[in-house]
């Protein structure tokens, strides 16, 4: 049960076009594509990496990994490992 002994750190990797370069506000919300929710950061640095490179030649547009884990259990950073 190697599975069951693991920490589960959820993320949401998003991202749609900007209204703004110097901000997160997004042009249209109907159009944020939910790229999906990973088990651990490396998955989502993946595939955040890959959205990312797909869309570099729009400047505007922009994907975000959302640390899931921390607005779940906000007191989960501190705890002992």
């Amino acid at each position: 049960m190697a599975d069951s002994a693991q920490q589960q750190l959820l993320h949401l990797v998003l991202g749609g076009e900007l209204t703004d370069l110097g901000g997160t506000k997004f042009k249209d919300l109907d159009k944020v594509e939910i790229v999906g929710v990973f088990p651990n950061y490396a998955t989502a640095y993946g595939a955040w990496k890959a959205k990312a490179q797909q869309t570099v030649d729009n400047a505007h547009m922009r994907y975000f990994i959302v640390h899931l884990h921390r607005l779940l259990d906000p007191g989960q950073d501190a705890k002992p490992n």
